[in-house]
């Protein structure tokens, strides 16, 4: 990569934190470099009136007899949120916002197309629990995000979207760039807004923030119209109220002490870790339950690193390509406690098969999960800390009515412990046979601390990045699960990297999924972010084939591809350091100097384009009817 003398951009996150001065002294945004209002919105911003609930109407401390713009209460109430990093791609109708930012507190991330943006802000809320933020104009650079804002409803991921939007008065005249961003967003998001007027909108920013967070996290949207941004405000921009403090949401009594007895009666208790408890930081709640107690512990892909990996009581992660042993363990158990799931699809395989013998007790903060799915029998609605607390302050009373012990599941234990030996996650290594993936995520983790951040694209890499490492901490497994968005991996690890210059982060990619978003790049160079990418190039998108092989008589229709880049070149072409891979005994030197290179890394893995992922349960299948290789399906 060349040498670049810009400052890198985790000196310019630590010079924000320690107050100091990121632009050069003396310069300032001159008013002739915003846009000019047409006289449409000129007319629109003229004598607005205060109202009675305005607070303060003098004007904030902006040019010498100014009023605030309806861009600078946004950006005013992005910082009384404490927002500190925005994505975003600039254009026209979302122009006056990046001109009120130019001088903010915020630092933006500008990337490379707005499905990056949307990526990179959902990452950064899965690692901080706070609501990442992404920008994009009107039109086509809202319907971009589209993609972004859907992926992180799916996975309850906090995150708000700002779009301009054309002047009301063309709003519903098919004006140029011009979407119903309210409408295309209303049933992928907790909710939306159209900012209607100046006077209201950094208010309403401040609501989408706050909505975001609360409860079950999710995204949420507001819609600029430019005459609103543009006009001004007589509202003085607030301080950020103190936060309420509120006592998390807790399960009611009686059912938890009527779910305690269930777990106290239980032979084969299990629990069952979700996204929830990411959500809800109710990890070391998890963990304190489950070890006290001896119940062994499988998670969902969300919920992958919430229990450690490495603890006897762990089962790993269950469902379609999960362990062989967690899918066991949930066939068997007499009693599934479930904290934070919505069991979807890809967890349970057929519904009637799922957890056949077992009462489920469902932890969850929404109430519309409980038995959507999976029918409750014990419903614990509430806070997934909160109410794991509950259940471990009503257990050993329960134990002591049913006459039991913790010693009682020791039977069970061994069960699971059995299984794990029975079905452990292998692979083999022949020689005469190219690079295993699996051997190439094992070896990156062992040459990374324990708190890396992995983020995944979407296929088979995605399931080898889950099985093949090893998670121990929440928060740490970063990939697109309820949507399954390809290209996801690479703006994810920019966002996550962003929200912890600290930490390691790598991607893993695959050929197919990385050519899918690899234009941001450019902005891991431009920001100079310390990321390693390996993509797992197997020339195909591996999922595809592996199901076309399985179920489609191995008819590979456009799954396959007859060429693909160079993809270490196209990295030094981007100014990143481009690494090849393809022989075993080149594998630990060639990740460590990716690892420890200090900028943007890709190293193009070649690895065996037969290999598939598995275990692997049909869809719909029985959970406990995984197959361990192709003639098994």
């Amino acid at each position: 990569m060349s040498e670049r003398t810009s400052t890198s951009n985790e000196q310019r996150y630590r010079r924000r934190t320690d107050g100091e001065a990121t632009e050069p002294p003396g310069e300032t945004t001159a008013a002739t470099e915003r846009e000019p209002p047409t006289d449409a919105e000129a007319a629109e911003t003229t004598s607005t009136e205060p109202t009675d609930s305005t607070g303060d109407d003098e004007p904030a401390d902006t040019a010498v007899g100014a009023r605030p713009t309806g861009a600078q209460a946004t950006v005013a109430a992005l910082e009384a949120a404490g927002v500190e990093h925005v994505f975003g791609v600039q254009g026209g109708a979302i122009m006056p916002v990046y001109d009120a930012l130019y001088d903010a507190d915020p630092y933006h991330v500008t990337m490379a197309h707005e499905q990056g943006a949307a990526h990179a802000a959902d990452a950064y809320g899965q690692v901080t629990g706070r609501p990442g933020v992404c920008m994009a104009t009107s039109g086509p650079g809202a319907t971009n995000l589209v993609t972004g804002i859907a992926d992180a409803n799916m996975d309850s991921d906090p995150m708000v979207a700002l779009t301009g939007q054309v002047p009301t008065e063309f709003v519903g005249n098919d004006a140029f760039q011009e979407t119903d961003t309210v409408g295309v967003t209303r049933p992928i998001t907790k909710t939306n807004f159209f900012a209607g007027e100046a006077d209201t909108v950094g208010a309403t920013v401040g609501e989408a923030l706050a909505i975001a967070a609360s409860g079950r996290p999710g995204p949420t949207l507001v819609d600029l119209p430019k005459d609103v941004t543009t006009g001004e405000t007589t509202r003085r921009p607030q301080p950020a109220d103190e936060p309420v403090t509120e006592d998390p949401p807790a399960a009611d009594e009686e059912s938890v002490a009527r779910a305690a007895r269930a777990l106290a009666e239980a032979d084969r208790p299990l629990i069952l870790s979700g996204g929830g408890v990411t959500k809800g930081d109710a990890s070391a709640e998890l963990r304190a339950f489950a070890t006290e107690f001896g119940i062994p512990v499988t998670t969902t892909m969300p919920g992958i690193g919430t229990f450690p990996e490495d603890e006897d009581l762990s089962l790993s992660w269950a469902g379609m390509h999960g362990t062989g042993y967690a899918n066991m363990a949930i066939s068997h158990t007499d009693c599934l406690l479930a904290v934070g799931t919505r069991f979807d699809d890809r967890l349970t395989g057929g519904i009637e098969t799922f957890a056949p013998d077992a009462e489920v007790v469902h932890v969850d903060i929404d109430p519309a999960e409980i038995s959507k799915n999976v029918h409750a029998d014990y419903p614990l609605v509430g806070d997934a800390g909160t109410v794991l607390d509950q259940l471990d302050a009503a257990l050993p009373d329960a134990f002591e009515t049913a006459g039991r012990s913790p010693d009682d599941y020791e039977e069970w234990r061994q069960s699971c412990t059995d299984w794990k030996a029975e079905y452990p996650l292998t692979y083999a290594t022949p020689d005469d046979e190219p690079l295993k993936p699996q051997f190439v995520v094992e070896a990156t983790d062992e040459l990374t601390p324990d708190d890396t951040l992995v983020t995944t694209g979407v296929g088979q890499h995605q399931m080898w990045a889950a099985q093949f490492w090893t998670y121990t901490e929440p928060r740490t497994y970063i990939s697109s699960h309820g949507l399954g968005t390809m290209g996801y991996g690479l703006p994810a690890a920019i966002g996550a990297k962003v929200a912890a210059p600290d930490r390691d982060v790598v991607c893993f990619d695959g050929d197919g999924s990385f050519l899918m978003t690899l234009q941001e790049l450019a902005v891991a160079v431009r920001e100079n972010l310390d990321i390693t990418v390996v993509v797992l190039n197997n020339e195909a998108i591996g999922m595809v084939r592996q199901w076309q092989d399985a179920f489609f008589e191995g008819r590979r229709m456009a799954s396959e591809y007859p060429w693909v880049p160079d993809f270490a070149s196209l990295a030094e072409a981007f100014g990143a350091k481009g690494f090849t891979l393809s022989e075993y005994d080149d594998t630990a030197d060639t990740l460590r100097a990716a690892i420890e290179y200090d900028g943007p890394s890709v190293v193009d893995a070649h690895v065996d384009p037969a290999e598939n992922v598995y275990p692997m349960v049909p869809s719909g299948g029985d959970n406990c009817q995984f197959a361990l290789s192709e003639d098994q399906l």
